[in-house]
């Protein structure tokens, strides 16, 4: 799906590189180096995602994406060296963030994301909502129902596995698939993260989450999220699902 993104990058040499990718992505791309001149060109062009770095002169990445966010829906990727900066991103409007240092691949995995998000919005929001058995899933919104009627507070982590998981009701994902399907870089850490994410959703989800009906393990290969039912994991009866053991990545 080809898309106008612009891209704000205070540094030419990164910027550069951004516009070589997306061009073989098939995006066309438009750069600017400073934040004023993310305002102007936005309010312009109107892209279809603004790729947006937090350390910009003139008019700082917060004050751009806050601005712009009064202005318009466009969807917002920003770009921050500062760890645990997502919640304050998130919260001024930015749809989604990347930590720097990052791989090029990761991030053209976020922007792919963040425009099939916006192109099933425009074309097809009805559709978009993901039901497996008692359990909804809403992109567009963001939001989780869970068996019990009620809506499921997760973080932007667990949606993303979630998400991944309710679009192929019955399909074993890998730790490496989940990762790579929501823009995770493979390492031992990320594997960990996916466990973590598992238990967490576990516990909101499963009415009982030592004998899980609904995210269920397949041992030695991955998870899966099932409509419900009593079996356990493997399908061989009931019994407790635990969390995956965590492999150091094949090299």
């Amino acid at each position: 799906m080809s898309a106008h993104i612009l891209v704000a990058e205070a540094d030419e040499r990164q910027a550069r590189v951004l516009r070589m990718y997306l061009r073989s992505e098939g995006h066309e791309a438009t750069i600017v180096h400073d934040g004023r001149a993310a305002i102007e060109t936005a309010r312009r062009l109107r892209p279809d995602l603004l790729v947006l770095d937090v350390r910009m002169p003139k008019v700082d990445g917060h004050d751009v994406c806050r601005i712009l966010r009064q202005e318009s829906d466009v969807p917002v990727l920003m770009l921050t060296a500062r760890s645990g900066e997502d919640d304050l991103l998130l919260g001024l409007g930015a749809d989604d963030c990347v930590a720097k240092p990052y791989s090029p691949c990761e991030l053209m995995a976020r922007v792919g994301t963040l425009l099939r998000r916006v192109k099933r919005s425009a074309s097809a929001p009805d559709d978009s909502v993901l039901r497996v058995g008692p359990i909804t899933v809403d992109p567009l919104r963001q939001e989780v129902v869970g068996p019990s009627g009620h809506h499921v507070a997760c973080t932007r982590g667990e949606f993303a596995v979630l998400e991944v998981l309710a679009s192929k009701p019955g399909r074993v994902f890998t730790r490496r698939q989940l990762l790579g399907r929501t823009g995770g870089r493979v390492s031992s850490l990320s594997g960990r993260t996916i466990d973590m994410y598992m238990l967490k959703l576990r516990r909101k989800l499963e009415p009982d989450p030592r004998r899980p009906q609904y995210l269920i393990t397949v041992y030695g290969i991955g998870y899966k999220l099932a409509p419900g039912a009593s079996s356990g994991a493997d399908g061989a009866g009931p019994g407790p699902s635990p969390v995956l053991p965590v492999r150091a990545p094949r090299s």
